[in-house]
């Protein structure tokens, strides 16, 4: 029972809760939310309410992760003058594939901040892929 539920714990690491906010793909809407699944050993996934999604992992061929820093300029002066510069960051997956066609397509997810180390590190391991960073911040984040 134990050994089942640390595979469980395992497993569910390498999941995390994403939202799907754009790329080259008509089966997702923006802004859909599911979850990025890296536990199955050959395919990637993104499964919500509406659809799932699976992508060979050999079919991979992009892994990038960057932030964008957005300035709750509205909310913060209402607060206080000094909450001003107060900074959001969000976390950016973007992975990129070849379809069944052979054509490139694109898929950009944000994840929640605790997931993203994780499946950094797993999508690695399974394509065999290093990396892209945007930026130095995003490498320090993505790195740990």
């Amino acid at each position: 029972m134990r050994i089942l539920a640390l595979l469980l714990a395992a497993q569910l690491a390498q999941a995390g809760q994403a939202n799907y906010i754009g790329g080259t793909l008509t089966t997702l809407t923006e802004g859909q939310g599911g979850n990025v699944d890296t536990t199955d050993q050959i395919f990637f996934a993104f499964y919500s309410h509406k659809t799932s999604l699976r992508i060979a992992y050999d079919r991979i061929n992009l892994v990038e992760y960057g932030q964008k820093v957005d300035r709750r300029y509205l909310s913060a002066a209402l607060i206080s003058p000094l909450l001003i510069l107060a900074k959001k960051k969000t976390h950016f997956l973007t992975v990129g594939f070849a379809d069944e066609q052979g054509r490139q397509q694109a898929m950009i997810f944000r994840v929640e901040k605790g997931s993203i180390r994780t499946l950094l590190v797993c999508l690695e391991a399974r394509t065999g892929i290093k990396v892209q960073f945007q930026d130095e911040e995003a490498r320090k984040a993505g790195k740990g």
